[in-house]
């Protein structure tokens, strides 16, 4: 008989454990809220990938005088569009040009032939009537979500809006991590007079109202975009990940793999950075995560305000605002919006609170 048969099951160990972050995901996955949450974050990323095949007026695909073309592109970056389709006059006039300048051109088109910065006009989409505008723009079943007082599709601009939404959050947050993680790591694992500088810097940054400091330098640009406001966003949301990084450092410092590698010979930035920071991670993400629910807030609410985004900007705060002065006719473009922006931040608050939860084994311990 094999000897491995006489061993008792009692005296077998346990199973080998998955790693940390399998365990956090086992956590995470038991909170059906959470699960839900991160499902819906996941279709707004898609819908914000693929915006243009989903509202739009130009053509997904087509082929026009015997080459292939992607109009669509124009959406992402204005240059990708090919300068071929402006040199014939083809801008919004693609389903009756492409015709008209190629009778063997074919073209597949987005799902809701309508567009977040331009008006469809009568029979542009031929035998189709053109877009309402003011208090006759209500919901419908070629505007979906109504359009707002230029006649613009509400629909097609939260649509698009969703890749400003989406993009402030996790650029801007993600230039708040990278401040935010240095700094703390620094001001923790050196100490001395590095974390008292440090300190004190955290604290005086801390002390300017983030609203006021955004609005200051916003007046101070003659045509603001989404990527200043990315980083003024940033620049301005880096202070809690910074005192929570510098915590862990202060304690992780301390542990025997530490020791270990500084007595290999390691250097400090190896070890900051290869070592320390791999531990000091998870309860990092936590912040991260609420503070990407609330750089979407402070962008409708500058948007909202009337100092996001030069027009065009399709994002969910400048219909909030449009909608301001005729809530009561125009409903619609309070409803919708306002309804995106609460679900998408309850989202990232529910997966933050379950990541936070996953992360902590004494949380754990008293779920």
């Amino acid at each position: 008989m094999d000897e491995l048969e006489l061993i008792p099951p009692a005296i077998a160990g346990p199973p080998p454990a998955g790693g940390f972050w399998r365990e956090v995901w086992r956590h995470f996955r038991r909170r059906k809220l959470a699960m839900l949450a991160l499902s819906f974050v996941v279709f707004l990323c898609l819908v914000a990938l693929f915006a243009p095949m989903i509202a739009g007026t130009k053509p997904i695909i087509c082929k026009y005088k015997g080459r292939i073309y992607f109009p669509c592109m124009g959406y992402y970056v204005r240059s990708w569009e090919n300068p071929i389709f402006r040199q014939d006059r083809m801008l919004h006039h693609y389903p009756t040009r492409l015709k008209e300048l190629d009778p063997k051109s074919w073209a597949m088109w987005p799902l809701v032939y309508q567009d977040p910065y331009w008006r469809v006009r009568d029979n542009e989409w031929p035998g189709r009537p053109g877009n309402p505008w003011g208090i006759n723009g209500k919901p419908s079943r070629l505007n979906w979500f109504g359009t707002d007082q230029q006649g613009f599709d509400v629909f097609a601009q939260m649509v698009h809006g969703t890749q400003i939404a989406l993009s402030v959050g996790f650029v801007s947050m993600g230039i708040a991590s990278v401040i935010g993680i240095t700094v703390g790591a620094l001001a923790g694992y050196l100490g001395g007079w590095v974390d008292m500088l440090l300190s004190r810097i955290i604290e005086l940054v801390m002390c300017i109202p983030s609203l006021v400091l955004i609005l200051a330098l916003v007046a101070m640009l003659d045509n603001v975009t989404n990527y200043h406001l990315m980083a003024i966003v940033g620049i301005t949301s880096w202070t809690g990940i910074a005192r929570l990084a510098r915590a862990e450092f202060l304690k992780l410092k301390q542990m025997e793999f530490v020791t270990a590698a500084r007595a290999m010979g390691a250097s400090w930035p190896r070890i900051v950075f290869l070592h320390v920071l791999r531990n000091a991670l998870a309860p990092v993400l936590v912040p991260i995560t609420f503070g990407i629910a609330a750089a979407i807030l402070v962008e409708s609410g500058l948007s909202y305000l009337g100092f996001g985004a030069s027009p065009p900007n399709p994002s969910w705060g400048t219909l909030l605002k449009a909608g301001r002065s005729a809530i009561e006719q125009m409903w619609w473009l309070i409803l919708f919006p306002g309804l995106a922006i609460f679900l998408t931040v309850l989202a990232y608050n529910l997966i933050g609170e379950a990541l936070q939860e996953a992360t902590d084994p004494r949380l754990r311990q008293v779920t």
